[in-house]
């Protein structure tokens, strides 16, 4: 993509960003995304147009609410801006549009994911369900294909359901949530299912490593429920943009 278009994607992925802190908010505690209209998390009064500018009113408000003076988390910039660089990523390796467009609905969608289940522990199916869909809807319109696209759904929900059923049968406990199998689906449904297996791989390898280091860290006496849907995410993305020199590099060993 030419620079201008990447430029023109890093702004606009700073004014969705600010929309998925809206929905990183207010999606674990059951409110409307649309009503009321962005308001101060501390005071609760709407923001005037000049305290809700992506990333820029945040620093010119030293991270303080402009009517009451309340602390601003660092969330909100961190979203804009990662959303902004990540769309402009995906708009510099992305020639084809309607891939582009696939690809950036999935990366917002895989930015809401990881900060919800990193806060909260939890995936909404309002975010992974019609994530599904779409990602298959798209897939009969890009290179994906449906087929793909269709084995993907299939093999990331059953891989995931399979490794949740067979913990509980053995420990009598949860250890995979239902939202972690209908993500993986609906990663998926996106990038078909190689795709699936890369991702897979990549979130358990860097979740293990993590869960090590912070059982490492506590000499063991901590037990740490790790939200596997954030590493799913970072996999995700990781296998969408690098995922084909990747399993390149690893089939040349054999």
């Amino acid at each position: 993509m030419p620079p201008p278009i990447i430029a023109l994607a890093f702004l606009f992925g700073l004014i969705v960003g600010s929309f998925l802190n809206v929905c990183i908010h207010r999606l674990p505690r059951g409110q409307s995304l649309v009503h009321p209209p962005s308001t101060c998390p501390s005071c609760q009064r709407r923001l005037r147009w000049r305290d809700n500018v992506p990333v820029i009113s945040w620093v010119l408000l030293r991270a303080r609410c402009g009517q009451c003076g309340e602390p601003i988390s660092a969330r909100y910039p961190i979203v804009e801006l990662t959303t902004g660089v990540l769309f402009a990523l995906v708009a510099a390796i992305t020639p084809d549009p309607v891939l582009a467009a696939s690809h950036l609905i999935f990366t917002a969608a895989l930015i809401v994911l990881f900060a919800i289940d990193l806060e909260h522990q939890i995936l909404p199916n309002v975010i992974t369900l019609p994530g599904i869909v779409a990602g298959f809807l798209f897939a009969l319109v890009t290179p994906v294909g449906w087929l793909d696209s269709l084995l993907g759904i299939l093999l990331g929900g059953g891989i995931l359901y399979a490794i949740a059923a067979g913990y509980y049968a053995v420990r009598k406990e949860e250890g995979l949530g239902m939202g972690d199998v209908k993500m993986l689906a609906m990663i998926g449904a996106f990038l078909g299912w190689q795709a699936v297996l890369i991702t897979l791989v990549l979130a358990s390898v860097s979740g293990s490593i993590i869960g090590v280091g912070m059982i490492a860290a506590s000499r063991g006496s901590m037990k740490y429920a790790l939200p596997f849907g954030t590493f799913l995410a970072m996999g995700a993305f990781a296998a969408m943009t690098i995922g084909q020199p990747l399993l390149e590099w690893y089939m040349s060993f054999y």
